[in-house]
């Protein structure tokens, strides 16, 4: 490809990332969140890379059955389970776990052929109210999965905790006592921590642990930076200068002509915008590297370019290259600028970027 936007995913980085899931969690299994392409990284080059993860959690049967194809042998669990009865066939035969948290689920048990139990996830609403089942339904629940003979005997029990990123949040510790409290009758392994839990609540960290955004080097904690936990970025965006201005005072810059030069100055034109996934509601003042220098994003992100204040960086000239996130610009700030999360960012990337891979495969 020739035009300069693109995406590095450093290998080594997401690695190093599952090294620190592991010192927070030494006793815990670990199951990586890889849903959304991976938030965006690449489904089946994150899981590669993650070989020595246990498990990986996925939110549909198309990428379960896109990690079963690719050769992935390890643990597949279906985060929202199966939505219809015809997705039963392929969960046995691709050898999936699956999460039960609705009674149509359980129904759907009933109506499938299933000629090789399998392993079920109960999920229990411990005070999200999103997915689960209501404390008071666990039970029964139980006891009519336990007797079930397309369910493999070793169940498990899951929840999702809605404030883990709050450190000073109780819900956190609400959620965790009504999980404890559903659960301790019954032996099982069980899941609690997602990536916030794994970091800022330890003891939450049960038989299994659920990292997502943290194995791609991004803090799930509010207003903390990856860097912050040693978690090295797995993504950076980058791109160069295509055109480079020498304007006026008060000359004004991009759609809108939303902004105005302060007093004569350089702006550069960088290869790429929002249908690269760069986020169009970024405030002018995000900042942007060029050469490795601090510079502003201004006017209003394009479709295809950017505009940017050269103001940090005279010397800039036509192709220099630019960082709008990753490295030493930390996505969480670029996510913060733009009032979104880094969630958002990551997964919006768009796939007409050329992506290049840093670092060896697992």
């Amino acid at each position: 490809m020739t035009r300069p936007a693109r995406v590095i995913i450093d290998l080594d980085a997401l690695r190093h990332n599952l090294s620190r899931v592991r010192n927070y969690a030494p006793d815990s299994k670990i199951m990586a969140i890889v849903k959304a392409d991976a938030y965006g990284h690449g489904i089946t080059r994150v899981a590669r890379a993650l070989a020595d993860a246990h498990g990986f959690g996925v939110a549909c049967l198309e990428e379960a059955r896109q990690l079963r194809e690719a050769g992935v042998d390890k643990q597949i669990l279906l985060l929202e389970g199966p939505y219809s009865v015809e997705e039963m066939d392929d969960i046995q035969r691709y050898r999936l776990d699956m999460v039960i948290h609705h009674w149509f689920q359980v129904s759907l048990l009933d109506s499938a052929a299933i000629t090789t139990p399998v392993h079920v996830w109960l999920k229990i609403d411990s005070g999200m109210h999103r997915l689960g089942f209501a404390p008071s339904e666990v039970g029964k629940v139980w006891r009519c999965l336990r007797k079930h003979q397309g369910v493999a005997d070793n169940i498990r029990f899951i929840t999702h905790l809605a404030c883990a990123n709050e450190r000073e949040n109780a819900m956190t510790r609400q959620q965790a006592e009504v999980f404890y409290k559903v659960t301790e009758p019954y032996r099982a392994e069980k899941s609690l921590a997602n990536s916030a839990a794994v970091i800022a609540w330890q003891k939450y960290c049960l038989d299994w642990v659920r990292p997502g955004l943290m194995l791609y080097g991004v803090s799930p904690i509010d207003g903390q930076t990856g860097a912050m936990f040693d978690l090295k970025p797995v993504m950076s965006l980058e791109s160069a200068l295509i055109s480079v201005k020498h304007l006026n005072r008060g000359d004004t810059v991009g759609y809108g002509a939303s902004w105005r030069c302060p007093e004569d100055m350089p702006v550069g034109v960088v290869a790429a915008g929002y249908g690269d996934g760069y986020p169009r509601h970024a405030r002018s003042g995000t900042p942007i590297l060029v050469r490795g220098k601090p510079c502003a994003l201004i006017g209003k992100p394009s479709m295809d370019m950017l505009t940017v204040d050269l103001r940090g960086c005279p010397e800039a000239r036509t192709g220099d290259p630019v960082l709008l996130w990753g490295g030493k610009l930390p996505i969480e700030t670029t996510a913060a600028h733009a009032d979104t999360i880094p969630y958002e960012l990551l997964c919006g990337v768009h796939k007409r970027l050329e992506i290049i891979e840093h670092g060896q495969q697992g």
